[in-house]
């Protein structure tokens, strides 16, 4: 089994982190390919090799799968590790990580994922306010109901990898997530992060509509990037 995960700026996609993250935790060997976003628009580039041109892509031989949460199933059926064992936990970890797939859209659009950078945020409007509150009330009823210390339970899931991106953004923008901030602080101490984050604090890339969004978030205090 040899596959090709392609993903995109560390700094910027929370989506190429989810499955990136998946395989390294649970030891899934995979050929790293980076595509970055270098222009306003990316589509037209990426269509060589993603069928919606976006990224996420996973390629096992001649077969393409795309979409985070399409590449965490297709894995999901060759390595049962990617769910919890329990029945249970399962179900909390496929509900949970369903939602943050296609949901959560204030807290996406008004604290993009930036991982080299600290914000003072903005006011929350009542829609980010909202989906903060949600994710602190998945993180606080994962933990108690399967004794952590990950979501679902003493594994790494995929339930972990879909809220992963979430844990730079608690960071980055300081938001109140609760108890569930020893989550946060547990999934930001894996060394699949630390070796994500370290990728992403070494890249000169920036993206103008990226930047754009993270000063429409709030007041930049700190930037740890390496300089352009």
């Amino acid at each position: 089994m040899a596959f090709t995960l392609i993903t995109a700026n560390r700094n910027y996609s929370s989506w190429s982190l989810r499955p990136w993250v998946l395989m390294k935790a649970l030891g899934i060997a995979f050929e790293d390919r980076l595509e970055p976003f270098t222009k306003p628009m990316n589509y037209d580039d990426f269509r060589a090799f993603s069928p919606t041109g976006q990224v996420p892509v996973l390629l096992d031989g001649a077969r393409t799968v795309w979409d985070s949460l399409g590449i965490a199933l297709y894995l999901a059926d060759r390595f049962p590790a990617v769910w919890p064992s329990d029945e249970a936990a399962r179900a909390f970890a496929m509900s949970a990580g369903a939602e943050m797939h296609g949901g959560f859209s204030a807290l996406r659009n008004d604290c993009t994922m930036n991982v080299g950078v600290r914000v003072k945020p903005r006011p929350m409007s009542t829609a980010l306010l909202r989906d903060v509150t949600r994710v602190r009330e998945l993180f606080e009823q994962g933990l108690a109901s399967f004794g952590g210390p990950w979501l679902a339970g003493p594994a790494f899931t995929a339930v972990d990898a879909f809220f992963a991106p979430v844990a730079f953004r608690v960071r980055t923008y300081g938001l109140d997530v609760g108890a569930g901030q020893a989550w946060v602080d547990r999934v930001l101490a894996h060394p699949a992060m630390l070796q994500w984050e370290h990728e992403a604090l070494a890249e000169t890339w920036r993206e103008a509509s990226h930047e754009q969004e993270l000063a429409d978030a709030g007041e930049l205090t700190a930037d740890y990037r390496r300089p352009v």
